[in-house]
């Protein structure tokens, strides 16, 4: 009697891990079932002669066995048959050859049977709850979710959501300068979910591109409702991103409606990604404006675009340089990344004065990656590098201090010797 009420118990306490796990009751007595007839073959062999009964209401089960009725003296198989005389007992009418029902106490089975059972339930839980985790954060790949810190770690951050299962944020999917502690809430988008051998890992992401266009969507009601479309994002984690946003109601301005009223509506945005500068610009499928509000904020004189291959040569004034390439190249990298082409940035001058020497002519002197670092900066000739600061062209071009010195001072020399031969002569 203790052994079947220890059974039942059992189902009790499954009963309350359901409504904990979300498992619904018809997936619980599938499970029950599956489990008891897991050990009854076990035991016997086979269940396909045993019919499980669950009760969820009643917080119990059944369990019938059937077996043909032979006489006494050929019993064999005590599980699949059984003797006439005992047949009777249970059915006073019962005759050679028919099917024979009785009730089997699963207690019965022994302390074995009812840890074995605990035991298949058990796994048959855990996998279960596996599949359902797997499933539900399939479906919110690409929405953000907010989760608690639990752990960190050098090389990731364990988070736990509302119901307690674990999700991780690698290091490399962290904002540069997000820092989190225990406890804190931390808000990422779903970026993906594995299931190698049926154990789910959900990867969260803070700096995905999709992260930050949810981020819109959370914070325009435009884009929510479809009215605002963005059309491409461009982003470097914590520094800098660029988004092209489109209207299709002319009574709307994208621009506008993403940054709002002073700010209000990007300020927030820009808080939850640690302070990174977000420029809005509107999209256009003419690819040479495109390419020329990418660059914003600085202002394009003329600009060659080559649509087979993906590239295209701006030309600004001199000033215009540095604002179209940025603090350490981020705006023109940003631009190419918007635009997907290739620019390449050129000082708007008709050529370089007779008294001016192209760059590639001191290849003798000067290795060609310094060259073309200087060459990506917009400096295409020696002119035009000695007409920056040596501390622009260390911070622009990502020169060591000694390589900008020697270039310097070839160059320099180059136009002494210039003036010199002029005065001899």
């Amino acid at each position: 009697m203790a052994r079947k009420e220890e059974a039942i118990s059992m189902i009790d306490t499954l009963a309350e891990f359901k409504e904990l796990k979300n498992i619904d009751k018809e997936t619980m007595i599938s499970v029950l079932e599956e489990s008891f007839r897991n050990v009854i073959a076990k035991m016997f062999g086979t269940d396909e002669n045993y019919d499980v009964i669950i009760n969820p209401e009643k917080g119990d089960f059944e369990i019938w066995r059937n077996r043909i009725a032979v006489a006494d003296d050929e019993l064999e198989n005590p599980n699949l048959e059984i003797s006439i005389s005992e047949a009777r007992k249970i059915d006073t009418d019962s005759s050679i050859g028919e099917e024979v029902t009785d009730e089997v106490h699963f207690a019965d089975f022994g302390r074995r049977a009812i840890l074995n059972l605990r035991q298949t339930l058990a796994s048959k839980i855990l996998e279960l709850q596996k599949d359902n985790l797997y499933a539900k954060y399939k479906e919110k790949i690409g929405q953000i979710i907010s989760a608690d810190v639990y752990q960190v770690w050098k090389k990731e951050i364990l988070l736990l959501d509302d119901e307690g299962n674990e999700l991780l944020l690698p290091k490399q999917e962290q904002i540069p300068t997000d820092f989190y502690r225990k406890g804190e809430t931390v808000r990422a988008v779903v970026q993906k979910v594995d299931n190698i051998n049926n154990n789910p890992k959900i990867i969260l992401s803070r700096t995905d591109k999709v992260f930050l266009q949810r981020l819109f969507e959370l914070e325009v009601p435009e884009i929510h409702d479809g009215l605002i479309t963005i059309k491409a994002i461009a982003r470097i984690p914590g520094e800098r991103a660029k988004v092209a946003v489109e209207s299709y109601d002319d009574r709307i301005d994208p621009v506008g409606a993403c940054v709002g009223m002073k700010g209000s509506r990007i300020h927030g945005i820009v808080r939850e990604l640690r302070n990174e500068n977000i420029d809005v610009i509107n999209y256009t499928a003419n690819v040479a404006l495109f390419i020329q509000r990418s660059l914003s904020p600085a202002k394009i004189s003329s600009i060659r675009v080559n649509e087979e291959e993906r590239k295209a040569e701006v030309y600004l004034r001199p000033e215009e340089v540095s604002l179209a390439i940025g603090k350490g190249g981020l705006n023109i990298k940003l631009a190419c990344m918007l635009t997907e082409y290739a620019i390449d940035v050129f000082r708007d001058i008709e050529g370089p004065d007779e008294e001016d020497i192209y760059l590639d002519e001191f290849v003798d002197e000067i290795d060609t990656w310094v060259i073309d670092a200087l060459k990506n900066i917009g400096c295409n000739t020696a002119k035009n590098v000695l007409a920056l600061t040596r501390e622009e062209i260390i911070e622009r071009a990502d020169l060591e201090e000694q390589t900008v010195d020697d270039v310097l001072a070839i160059l320099s020399a180059e136009f002494e010797e210039e003036v010199e031969d002029e005065v001899k002569e």
